[in-house]
């Protein structure tokens, strides 16, 4: 068995990170942990370090999806690295087991991810905005390699779920990622990650028995700037557009209004029903917007390029093949 180790960027954490030691202390197989903090002023760091961890600490405001992940790393000695968030606990005492498995199946394993499951204080929302993300699902898949003309030939959704590969709970291949480190980039640095090493000949596999409570209850406004972020991302991944026009917008947000209004309704609370609501607006105008800013910019990309040295073109798949879904999805 390849030694493990375990990484966890960290910001006042202590509302569940006890829960997480306490679920690490209960595998049965055994790893060094690293706690990376960016400031926290709630006995984060002190508590980490008397459960055995090694912390480092980062100055407040520099956390960087990928950045904070590559640091902890590199202090990391395992050859296969966990990566883990701070309030994403592990649901079984084989957690740690079932994640690390297919690296011993496959040497062209590059990274693992394991399935998310919302706390059972969620509320209907929450459980129901999940359900088709690949992070939620019971069937254990592997993906890749591609070529960039399989790459190529898919469609945007198509290559967006190929190259699924999320940080709320992963591990990754210590020397894989030595040659492939994660992007500094402000969000979906795993994306950014699992088609990276999926385009270099590698294999991502995903572990559902590899469980994690997690859930998150976002305000309205972080919901629709994070969707925004997101979808920003995606088009510049994988040319991916769930919204394509204002008509699909429009119809879009009726349709999720209805819906979640629907949903919340069985919590029998007006406060959960109102934010369901407003979600029906926040998540397709963020996802709507997100790719419009996207696609903007690489318009403009092209305009103000040197023609010795040209932009890459508005991938043409955009408008032969809308995105079927309007889900957020990768809640973190």
């Amino acid at each position: 068995m390849e030694s493990i180790s375990i990484v966890i960027p960290a910001l006042n954490g202590m509302e569940t990170l006890p829960r997480v030691f306490d679920a690490l202390a209960a595998q049965d197989l055994a790893a060094d942990i690293v706690v990376v903090d960016s400031g926290s002023r709630d006995g984060t760091v002190e508590h980490a370090r008397g459960r055995g961890a090694t912390v480092i600490e980062i100055a407040p405001g520099t956390f960087n999806h990928g950045a904070t992940r590559n640091l902890g790393i590199a202090h990391a000695a395992g050859a296969l690295v966990v990566l883990l968030v701070q309030d994403a606990v592990p649901a079984s005492s084989g957690w740690l087991r079932a994640l690390t498995a297919p690296f011993a199946m496959d040497p062209a394993v590059a990274g693992t991810f394991g399935r998310q499951i919302p706390w059972p204080a969620a509320r209907s929302l929450a459980r129901w905005s999940g359900r088709d993300w690949i992070a939620a699902g019971s069937i254990a898949r592997v993906s890749g390699p591609l070529s960039a003309g399989e790459f190529d030939r898919l469609s945007p959704d198509e290559r967006h779920r190929a190259c699924v590969f999320d940080n709320v709970c992963s591990c990754v291949r210590r020397d894989i990622w030595s040659r492939h480190p994660f992007r500094e980039t402000p969000i979906a640095e795993d994306l950014e990650w699992g088609r990276e090493v999926l385009l270099a000949g590698f294999r991502i596999a995903y572990a559902p028995e590899a469980g994690v409570w997690h859930s998150h209850e976002r305000g309205v406004r972080d919901e629709w700037r994070r969707t925004r972020d997101v979808h920003r991302r995606l088009f510049e991944l994988f040319g991916l557009t769930t919204i394509p026009s204002r008509r699909a917008l429009l119809r879009s947000v009726a349709s999720a209004v209805i819906t979640h209004v629907r949903i919340a309704s069985r919590d029998r609370s007006l406060t959960a029903i109102a934010r369901a609501a407003a979600l029906g607006v926040a998540w397709p105008v963020g996802q709507y917007v997100g790719a419009r800013q996207a696609r903007r910019a690489l318009q403009a990309a092209r305009l103000h390029a040197a023609p010795k040295h040209p932009a890459p073109k508005v991938p043409s798949t955009i408008s032969q093949h809308p995105a079927p879904s309007t889900d957020t999805r990768r809640p973190r």
